[in-house]
């Protein structure tokens, strides 16, 4: 079982994210059922609503989602950059300027949802069989130390925060 990162191996903006996961959590089975959940939660959203800003400067439903997967797709990289000890270290990425570059907006719901599923599903078969060397193993990414295991946990707590805003913020029920 993949270990909680100590506080030395992220940094405080991750501590959020890494925070919610559950103590003794099994990190790979958390991943895999997240595409599933994230399903369920937004089934009955309609095409107009998950296009709707919920605010001025708030994403849409489609938006959120569009971001979930490009960070899936930071992360991942991340992840697998340090796990095989390539030293370099990783440039940050504005999550803001991301979503603005592109309009999520025009794509459907289920598109993004498969895609973070696909994404996702692809993330777990390298993820799980990572060695317990490669998983310890740290990096440098946006100007700041890092490790596999913390990057683990940040990619299941980013998502956990996000399912938690759909249904708070934008007010999503199953």
């Amino acid at each position: 079982m993949i270990t909680r990162p100590q506080v030395d191996e992220y940094v405080p903006f991750y501590a959020g994210y890494v925070q919610r996961v559950p103590e003794n959590s099994d990190i790979i089975a958390l991943m895999s059922s997240q595409p599933d959940e994230l399903q369920s939660l937004l089934k009955n959203v309609t095409e107009t609503q998950a296009n709707v800003h919920p605010a001025p400067e708030a994403w849409s439903i489609k938006e959120v989602l569009g971001h979930i997967c490009d960070a899936e797709r930071v992360f991942a990289y991340r992840t697998m950059r340090i796990a095989r000890a390539d030293t370099t270290p990783l440039h940050g990425f504005e999550q803001n300027n991301y979503v603005r570059s592109t309009d999520f907006n025009a794509r459907s719901l289920q598109d993004l949802i498969d895609e973070f599923t696909f994404q996702r599903r692809a993330n777990v078969l390298c993820f799980k069989a990572l060695t317990e060397e490669e998983i310890s193993r740290t990096g440098i990414a946006s100007n700041n130390p890092v490790s596999v295991r913390a990057i683990l946990y940040i990619i299941v707590g980013h998502v956990m925060h996000h399912i938690e805003s759909l249904k708070t913020d934008y007010h999503v029920a199953v």
